[in-house]
């Protein structure tokens, strides 16, 4: 495919970014679309040998790159976000063809990089400290930030190259390095945006291990976690995952950025916009085939306009459009792989042994590739299965009489990523966002789960691990501060007013 060529996508890849490949080792990974299931092309898998490497040619690229001017580290990154918009059509097609999504979040994806670089070159000029006033005479106290060295980023496939930019483009002008281990379901998407990325430092006369790629399943990310040269993992992933992440690095007293499982609801009110919320509901519910951390999973509507939610869904699932997400007029593609499909009818059949009904869809289709059709369920809230995040496209109906009850629903349970609510009444919209209203990390008015902007701190709470990526001020989870004291006097006055003569 013409896309693949662009981007220097070959039959056998190097999956790290010393570009090393055994041609005789079978240690590959063949990436397969989840399209029609045929075979794109390999990857090969990182060995412990070339992961050392990585780790030393990163532990040298750091001695440079941070001592260049944060302002021209801004640059650099400037000109990885020219170089993406060079090629985001090609690599918002690669996207699509190896995770799934539809053309249209290929290339929102491929947007989002370019916006965090844009965001990343401004923060260049703004990574600021305080000055603090001292007790003591002629003592000036300040604070400053230095950079970290070498940030370990583990991404998972539904989002499979914006995930990293969030990371690294604000890292990079923070002056850290980066080693980025990419899902094993997504190989190709790393491949191409590390070969995108090398071309800016190598056109810099800049060492290539200020970004690295390793390639491989959970052991690659072990020696990452367990690594004490690499002093933050930021890993977005399964809550599973996530807790296994914290253990080993907490072990050694790492740091970690944790971006985890989502059971994101919608409140719809009496008082809401019902036209507006369905739309926000679908989007949220079957865009990216439900496998968006931020995905719409619980619908908990006023009993009093459930029955016209409840039909206006059941409308618009019926006439949905699915199949090959490279072909216009697609809203929704296939999922992920065969293991997605059958979490998702074990999910379906729990439903019914809870009690709960499918209303419908749920249907694995019969066509080359992961293709189902989604699902709408009325379920209880404190169904087992509801307490879980299904990666698949099955939507929760949950009625409700009081808005006390509808809050216990939505915080009801133990993720705590994104959440939204419907209404047009002023009160329920302060209360929704107020300290006892939403227990989520995102918290929105007549705005759906999905679909965060990168210019504000993106993550969860409870057990979608606390983490803050991409906008804000979550530079700082990338920085060590330092405080700074300076005694410009003749004098050593201690504080507190202690006397100590000797």
């Amino acid at each position: 495919m013409d896309f693949l060529k662009k981007l220097g996508i070959e039959g056998v890849n190097a999956g790290t970014s010393t570009g090393q490949i055994n041609l005789e080792s079978k240690d590959v990974i063949a990436s397969h679309t989840p399209v029609d299931a045929k075979k794109i092309a390999n990857v090969s898998i990182t060995t412990k040998e070339q992961y050392e490497e990585v780790v030393a040619r990163a532990q040298e690229a750091f001695l440079v790159w941070r001592e260049m001017p944060a302002p021209q580290r801004g640059e650099i990154v400037r000109q990885i976000g020219e170089k993406l918009r060079e090629f985001k059509e090609p690599l918002g097609k690669l996207v699509t063809y190896e995770m799934g999504k539809i053309y249209q979040e290929g290339l929102g994806e491929v947007q989002e990089m370019i916006d965090i670089c844009d965001f990343a070159v401004g923060l260049s000029r703004q990574l600021y400290g305080l000055s603090m006033h001292s007790e003591r005479p002629q003592h000036r106290m300040y604070e400053q930030w230095h950079p970290l060295g070498i940030v370990g980023i583990i991404s998972a496939f539904n989002f499979p190259v914006a995930v990293w930019s969030w990371n690294a483009m604000i890292a990079a002008v923070c002056g850290d390095v980066m080693i980025w281990k990419g899902s094993e379901k997504t190989p190709l998407c790393g491949v191409a945006v590390q070969k995108i990325v090398a071309r800016v430092l190598k056109e810099n006369n800049l060492p290539e291990g200020i970004f690295n790629l390793v390639t491989g399943d959970r052991v690659v990310g072990e020696w990452m976690t367990k690594d004490d040269r690499i002093p933050l993992v930021s890993a977005t992933g399964s809550i599973r995952m996530g807790k296994e992440v914290a253990k080993t690095v907490g072990a050694r007293l790492g740091k970690t950025i944790l971006e985890l499982g989502g059971n994101n609801a919608i409140i719809i009110s009496e008082h809401a916009d019902i036209e507006m919320a369905i739309r926000a509901t679908v989007f949220g519910a079957v865009g990216t085939c439900g496998q968006r951390c931020t995905s719409t999973r619980r619908l908990i509507i006023h009993e009093s306009v459930y029955d016209q939610v409840k039909n206006r869904l059941l409308t618009i699932y019926e006439n949905v459009t699915i199949g090959n997400p490279l072909e216009p007029g697609t809203l929704v593609g296939p999922l992920i792989d065969d293991l997605a499909i059958d979490a998702m009818q074990k999910a379906l059949t729990q439903i019914k042994d809870e009690g709960g009904k499918v209303i419908f869809g749920g249907e694995v289709l019969e066509r080359e590739g992961n293709y189902v059709r989604p699902a709408l369920a009325e379920v209880n809230n404190e169904f087992n299965i509801v307490q879980e995040e299904t990666f698949a496209p099955i939507l929760y109906l949950i009625k409700y009489s009081t808005i006390e009850e509808a809050m216990s629903y939505h915080n009801g349970v133990k993720q705590g990523l994104s959440s939204a609510m419907f209404t047009l009444n002023m009160r329920e919209a302060e209360n929704f966002l107020s300290a006892h209203g939403s227990d989520c990390g995102i918290a929105n008015i007549n705005i759906g789960t999905s679909g965060a902007e990168i210019g504000g701190a993106f993550g969860g709470e409870k057990e979608t691990g606390g983490g803050r990526e991409s906008g804000s001020d979550a530079w700082k989870a990338y920085m060590r501060r330092q405080t700074n004291t300076i005694n410009w006097g003749t004098e050593l006055p201690l504080a507190q007013g202690i006397s100590f003569d000797v």
